[in-house]
């Protein structure tokens, strides 16, 4: 079994999943239709670097989460269903207080594969 066979067996919890946000001309953002992604989801809080907007910067990262697709930095998660969600919290994500951005998307190619990853999220 490989690695990311391994993760997805792993991956037995639910998360709600929006994409990075787009400006909708009137200053605020308007997010991507959540969607449903599988997971596995640790509460660990952890510094992390990543790269700003200009340089690398050091921020503490309070979940790090396994997903069995890719994710994008500055979408964001939330441990749960999309029936716990109401329509306006499936909307924005920012109305949930336990919804968080993605800082930081990792994806690592399994060893001597091309079209395997493990993938990773920090919140």
């Amino acid at each position: 079994m490989g690695i990311e066979s391994f993760v997805a067996r792993l991956c037995v919890q639910t998360a709600v999943y929006w994409g990075t946000p787009v400006d909708n001309g009137y200053g605020g953002k308007t997010f991507a239709t959540a969607v449903e992604v599988s997971c596995r989801w640790e509460d660990t809080v952890e510094k992390i670097n990543r790269i700003g907007d200009r340089m690398e910067e050091e921020i503490v990262s309070r979940a790090q989460v396994y997903v069995t697709t890719d994710v994008q930095e500055k979408g964001y998660l939330y441990l749960g269903a999309l029936a716990d969600l109401s329509t306006a919290q499936k909307a924005d994500p920012t109305t949930i207080t336990k919804a968080y951005m993605i800082n930081r998307f990792d994806k690592i190619p399994v060893i001597r594969k091309t079209d395997k990853f493990l993938r990773k999220a920090y919140l």
